[in-house]
């Protein structure tokens, strides 16, 4: 009887030093402790990290939407995007910081749509950075039919469509979670979804990157052989033909900028999804796990960078927006160009 007890002594210790997210559950989720690394990477890097992207977005969601010399469709794309990174600073991020902690807390409900509203911002992202694409290869490869063809009214009913697919795409992808949230959990204090990752892999990656690189090779190609042809240019061709001169280079110029936010587009994405395509298997909430999503996410926050650096015309409209001078009258037609 007394070596039945000692036997039993253990594992009731054993059993008392296991934490779970639902004590009153014996079907609960076991809890685990973050190292102190991973916790202040939790904690400080990534709550600023969703501020500053939705702060840094929301300066060029009342750039563009305010000054009137910002009404371009190019810039109306990029509002669109401004969107969509604000909506991750704002709601994704931080959700995706609470999916970190051992235990998530806000029910099946909540874990399917924070998943949606994650899905709806990444598809229109890449939409979204599919329309620049076509935007700058039509205005350069193609500038005589660019002002007639690319118009405000067109971008505007492009974008409309671009979000009105990722939310048709992002619900048909959770359609199974939706009616019935929680149903692919194993425990309680779980979040976990189930969706069909091959056609996602290449409806919202392969073929949408693959159009991208195609339409930038074919744009920067045609891009080197006008500035050759520019460069060959007697000095008085140039001056008789200084107005188109000078718009190749502000379309160039502009490619350029487009450029590299395409190009920081696709070093956030493609880890995670090389990832997905080597098959290799990552533990949800595992350390990798986190890292690889953050840096999807980082992209939202990047962009604003790059256009705080590339483009003069953001700078001046922050400036005019912290101090408050777009409350003045007639301030949307003020010079920010």
């Amino acid at each position: 009887m007394c070596e039945q007890l000692l036997l039993l002594f253990p594992v009731m210790e054993t059993l008392k030093d296991v934490k779970l997210c639902f004590p009153q559950l014996n079907t609960s989720c076991k809890r685990h402790s973050h190292t102190h690394t991973e916790a202040m990477l939790i904690y400080t890097l990534l709550p600023s990290m969703s501020v500053l992207t939705a702060f840094l977005n929301l300066l060029i969601i009342i750039s563009i939407s305010h000054f009137r010399q910002l009404h371009t469709p190019t810039n109306l794309l990029l509002l669109s995007l401004a969107v969509c990174d604000f909506l991750v600073g704002l709601i994704v991020m931080p959700f995706q910081i609470l999916l970190t902690e051992p235990c998530w807390f806000l029910g099946d409900l909540m874990c399917t749509l924070f998943y949606f509203v994650s899905f709806l911002t990444v598809y229109s992202s890449v939409i979204i950075m599919v329309l620049i694409s076509i935007d700058r290869y039509v205005a350069i490869c193609h500038p005589l039919i660019y002002p007639i063809n690319v118009t405000e009214r067109r971008i505007r009913i492009s974008v409309l469509l671009s979000w009105i697919y990722s939310v048709l795409y992002s619900l048909l992808t959770l359609n199974d979670n939706l009616k019935q949230p929680g149903r692919f959990t194993s425990c309680y204090g779980e979040c976990v979804i189930r969706v069909n990752g091959a056609v996602s892999l290449v409806l919202n990656f392969i073929v949408p990157i693959s159009a991208i690189i195609i339409l930038y090779m074919r744009l920067f190609a045609v891009a080197v052989s006008q500035v050759r042809s520019m460069r060959s240019h007697t000095k008085a061709v140039k001056l008789r033909s200084s107005g188109t001169v000078t718009v190749q280079r502000s379309e160039l110029k502009a490619a350029r900028t487009l450029g590299v936010v395409v190009a920081v587009f696709l070093m956030c994405y493609c880890p995670y999804f090389c990832v997905s395509l080597s098959g290799a298997d990552i533990m949800v909430g595992s350390p990798s796990e986190v890292l690889l999503i953050f840096l999807i996410y980082s992209n939202s926050c990047l962009n604003p960078l790059i256009y705080a650096f590339l483009y003069p015309w953001f700078r001046k409209s922050v400036k005019l927006i912290l101090t408050l001078q777009i409350l003045r009258p007639n301030s949307y037609a003020g010079n920010v160009i």
